[in-house]
Protein backbone atom coordinates (compact mmCIF):
# COMPACT_ATOMS: atom_id res chain seq x y z
CA UNK A 1 0.00 0.00 0.00
CA UNK A 2 1.12 3.00 -1.05
CA UNK A 3 1.80 6.00 2.04
CA UNK A 4 0.28 8.97 1.86
CA UNK A 5 2.60 10.61 3.92
CA UNK A 6 4.42 11.38 0.38
CA UNK A 7 1.55 12.84 -1.39
CA UNK A 8 2.36 15.86 -2.74
CA UNK A 9 1.25 19.19 -1.48
CA UNK A 10 -1.07 21.89 -3.20
CA UNK A 11 2.03 23.80 -2.77
CA UNK A 12 4.28 21.48 -4.66
CA UNK A 13 1.73 21.96 -7.32
CA UNK A 14 2.04 25.38 -7.36
CA UNK A 15 6.09 25.54 -7.06
CA UNK A 16 5.95 23.00 -10.04
CA UNK A 17 3.11 25.15 -12.13
CA UNK A 18 4.90 28.20 -11.41
CA UNK A 19 8.56 27.02 -11.81
CA UNK A 20 7.24 25.60 -15.62
CA UNK A 21 5.68 28.68 -16.45
CA UNK A 22 8.99 30.94 -15.58
CA UNK A 23 10.84 28.53 -17.22
CA UNK A 24 9.11 28.14 -20.77
CA UNK A 25 9.66 32.19 -20.38
CA UNK A 26 13.25 31.56 -20.14
CA UNK A 27 12.80 29.45 -23.82
CA UNK A 28 10.82 32.37 -25.24
CA UNK A 29 13.53 34.51 -23.91
CA UNK A 30 16.40 32.00 -25.01
CA UNK A 31 14.78 31.70 -28.73
CA UNK A 32 14.02 35.17 -29.28
CA UNK A 33 17.42 36.51 -28.30
CA UNK A 34 18.99 32.88 -30.29
CA UNK A 35 16.26 34.17 -33.85
CA UNK A 36 16.40 37.48 -33.29
CA UNK A 37 12.94 37.86 -33.35
CA UNK A 38 11.88 41.71 -34.38
CA UNK A 39 9.62 41.26 -30.47
CA UNK A 40 13.60 40.59 -29.39
CA UNK A 41 14.75 43.72 -31.11
CA UNK A 42 11.92 46.61 -30.13
CA UNK A 43 13.06 45.59 -26.37
CA UNK A 44 16.49 47.30 -26.58
CA UNK A 45 18.11 50.17 -28.34
CA UNK A 46 20.54 49.65 -31.24
CA UNK A 47 23.11 50.25 -28.67
CA UNK A 48 22.52 47.46 -26.09
CA UNK A 49 21.58 45.07 -29.43
CA UNK A 50 25.19 45.40 -30.86
CA UNK A 51 26.29 44.04 -27.65
CA UNK A 52 23.40 41.26 -27.13
CA UNK A 53 24.26 40.46 -30.84
CA UNK A 54 27.83 39.68 -30.14
CA UNK A 55 27.76 37.43 -26.97
CA UNK A 56 30.03 34.62 -26.99
CA UNK A 57 28.49 31.12 -28.22
CA UNK A 58 29.50 29.91 -24.45
CA UNK A 59 27.24 32.08 -22.94
CA UNK A 60 24.55 31.24 -25.48
CA UNK A 61 24.91 27.44 -24.69
CA UNK A 62 24.90 28.00 -21.23
CA UNK A 63 21.19 30.44 -21.80
CA UNK A 64 20.08 27.25 -23.91
CA UNK A 65 21.03 24.77 -21.32
CA UNK A 66 19.67 26.59 -18.31
CA UNK A 67 16.33 27.13 -19.82
CA UNK A 68 16.01 23.86 -21.61
CA UNK A 69 17.22 21.33 -18.33
CA UNK A 70 14.72 23.28 -15.98
CA UNK A 71 12.16 23.20 -18.19
CA UNK A 72 12.59 19.36 -18.01
CA UNK A 73 13.28 19.45 -14.68
CA UNK A 74 9.95 21.10 -14.23
CA UNK A 75 8.17 18.19 -16.45
CA UNK A 76 9.79 15.31 -14.37
CA UNK A 77 8.83 16.94 -10.83
CA UNK A 78 5.30 17.15 -12.30
CA UNK A 79 5.51 13.03 -13.13
CA UNK A 80 7.47 13.26 -9.22
CA UNK A 81 10.59 11.68 -10.54
CA UNK A 82 14.28 11.87 -8.84
CA UNK A 83 15.72 13.19 -11.86
CA UNK A 84 14.75 16.43 -11.84
CA UNK A 85 17.17 17.14 -9.37
CA UNK A 86 19.82 16.39 -11.93
CA UNK A 87 18.11 18.62 -14.20
CA UNK A 88 17.48 21.24 -12.02
CA UNK A 89 21.45 21.17 -10.73
CA UNK A 90 22.08 21.12 -14.40
CA UNK A 91 20.18 24.17 -14.89
CA UNK A 92 21.68 26.31 -12.04
CA UNK A 93 25.39 25.37 -12.98
CA UNK A 94 24.22 26.90 -16.49
CA UNK A 95 22.86 30.26 -14.55
CA UNK A 96 25.64 30.59 -12.96
CA UNK A 97 28.36 30.91 -15.84
CA UNK A 98 25.60 33.08 -17.77
CA UNK A 99 25.31 35.45 -14.60
CA UNK A 100 29.26 35.72 -14.16
CA UNK A 101 29.23 36.62 -17.71
CA UNK A 102 26.56 38.99 -17.59
CA UNK A 103 27.57 40.30 -13.92
CA UNK A 104 31.00 40.60 -14.82
CA UNK A 105 32.73 40.44 -17.74
CA UNK A 106 30.01 41.55 -20.40
CA UNK A 107 31.36 44.97 -21.64
CA UNK A 108 27.96 45.77 -22.05
CA UNK A 109 26.90 45.78 -18.46
CA UNK A 110 26.61 49.69 -18.71
CA UNK A 111 24.02 49.81 -20.72
CA UNK A 112 21.86 47.54 -18.32
CA UNK A 113 18.75 49.03 -16.84
CA UNK A 114 17.15 48.16 -13.66
CA UNK A 115 14.82 44.89 -15.20
CA UNK A 116 18.35 43.43 -16.51
CA UNK A 117 20.37 44.25 -12.35
CA UNK A 118 17.08 42.88 -11.10
CA UNK A 119 17.28 39.36 -13.29
CA UNK A 120 20.89 39.34 -12.42
CA UNK A 121 19.63 38.89 -8.82
CA UNK A 122 16.18 36.71 -9.58
CA UNK A 123 17.23 34.37 -12.10
CA UNK A 124 19.96 32.92 -10.04
CA UNK A 125 17.60 32.54 -6.58
CA UNK A 126 14.89 30.77 -8.51
CA UNK A 127 17.28 28.16 -9.82
CA UNK A 128 18.57 27.53 -6.52
CA UNK A 129 15.66 27.47 -5.10
CA UNK A 130 14.25 24.88 -7.58
CA UNK A 131 17.14 23.19 -6.81
CA UNK A 132 16.78 22.97 -3.40
CA UNK A 133 12.88 22.45 -3.77
CA UNK A 134 13.64 19.22 -5.72
CA UNK A 135 16.38 18.02 -3.45
CA UNK A 136 14.09 17.84 -0.37
CA UNK A 137 11.55 16.50 -2.46
CA UNK A 138 13.33 13.69 -3.28
CA UNK A 139 15.12 13.34 0.43
CA UNK A 140 10.98 13.86 1.49
CA UNK A 141 10.32 10.70 -0.78
CA UNK A 142 7.75 12.56 -2.85
CA UNK A 143 9.97 11.88 -5.77
CA UNK A 144 11.00 8.82 -6.82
Amino acid sequence: MKNNLNKPSKAFWIIAIVGLLWNIMGVDGYLNQAYQTERFKLMYTEEQLEFIYNTPSWVMAAFAIAVFSSVLGCILLFFKKKLAKVFFSIGLIAVLIQTTYNGFINQGKELYGVMEYSMLIIIPLFAVFLFWFSKKCADDGILT
